[in-house]
């Protein structure tokens, strides 16, 4: 398999407010979100990035889809450095999390037509690919909804739809179930397992052990901005339950200094 993406080093620190301190219970007004991290992923598997709420894991995300710079360290994506070349990197990866939306006064129609102008997509590639997706999520009859007038479920599936306008090799998730129904969940979990069989490369971030043992192959750990335990799935567990395994590696590795 290819390596489609190398992570080396990266490191991420953040300076906190005073009100950001009181709620860390710190003197520090300095906090590493990301600790040394390294890891690789390969084409036709899919990676998943796991830890609690507040690990590391969108802040690797953001330095992984060039939205923030890692203090430190690089990754390669497709070869192409994420410092040196950032805008070569977006064009070989789509990148999802819930914290961007999509603008609500917009329909599906537009917006992917938009996104698809916006990457460069031949119209006659546009539109056949818009009817593939549109027809797996089952957007085709909201097609001209407003998005604002979508469903939570609908809306995530249209925001899938939207970054894959460009067929990308790497495609970088943050939560991509997070508050949606057993559903429309499957849907989306199902279409990950069909890109990987594609052979993309996946990078999937939750705190949901159930998704990781259905999809990933590989799995990484993050505790406090730390990578503390990572490689194939079967062997991070031990013979164990994720969630059982998970709780073992956290109780030996919360609150140590690095």
């Amino acid at each position: 398999m290819e390596c489609l993406l190398k992570a080396d080093k990266l490191r991420k620190t953040f300076k906190l407010n005073k009100k950001q301190m009181k709620l860390d219970h710190t003197d520090n007004p300095l906090k590493v979100a990301v600790n040394g991290l390294s890891f690789s992923c390969f084409g036709g598997e899919i990676y998943g990035l796991l830890g609690p709420n507040g690990a590391g894991k969108t802040t690797v995300m953001r330095i992984l889809s060039t939205l923030i710079k890692s203090d430190s360290g690089d990754a390669e994506i497709c070869g192409v450095s994420i410092n040196k070349d950032p805008e070569t990197v977006r064009k070989n990866i789509a990148f999802l999390t819930s914290e961007l939306k999509l603008d609500d006064f917009f329909t599906p129609n537009y917006l992917y037509d938009f996104y698809s102008a916006l990457r460069g997509v031949p119209e006659s590639t546009r539109n056949t690919r818009k009817t593939m997706l549109f027809d797996k999520f089952g957007i085709k009859k909201f097609a001209e909804v407003k998005i604002g007038e979508l469903s939570t479920g609908m809306r995530q599936k249209v925001s899938i739809a939207i970054s894959l306008v460009h067929d990308p090799k790497v495609i970088i998730y943050d939560e991509p179930t997070n508050g949606l129904d057993v559903l429309t969940a499957k849907t989306v979990t199902d279409f990950l397992l069909e890109l990987k069989n594609q052979g993309k490369c996946i990078i999937v971030s939750t705190h949901i052990f159930s998704l990781i043992e259905k999809i990933c192959s590989r799995v990484g750990i993050i505790i406090e901005g730390k990578m503390v335990r990572e490689g194939a799935l079967k062997d991070v567990c031990g013979g164990k339950s994720l969630e059982d395994a998970f709780f073992e590696i956290y109780s030996e590795n919360a609150g140590n200094e690095s």
